[in-house]
């Protein structure tokens, strides 16, 4: 009976399995590193965008969080960026 490859004849018999199962574990090394290093700062028309920390928008809600304005306050205050910093205003860099 012949096994894997002709094993007994002189093939490579059931070591012949280990390359492609090798490389399936190079390509999921690869999309695993491309994941958490190249493609980590991109984002798609779907993501949305994030906040940076340090925007008018964050300390205000920081501000609103904290306590030292109401929340008319906060509201004035946000229509305002919005129509500034926000994504869709006019004389921001959206």
């Amino acid at each position: 009976m012949e096994t894997l490859a002709q094993f007994g004849d002189g093939g490579p018999g059931p070591w012949i399995l280990l390359f492609p199962v090798i490389w399936a574990l190079v390509i999921a090394g690869v999309i695993t590193l491309l994941r958490r290093t190249v493609w980590r700062g991109r984002r798609g028309p779907g993501r949305p965008r994030a906040v940076e920390d340090n925007s008018p928008i964050t300390v205000l809600g920081h501000r609103f969080a904290s306590g030292e304005i109401d929340e008319d306050e906060y509201w004035r205050r946000l229509s305002v960026l919005d129509e500034q910093f926000g994504r869709t205003g006019k004389g921001g860099a959206a």
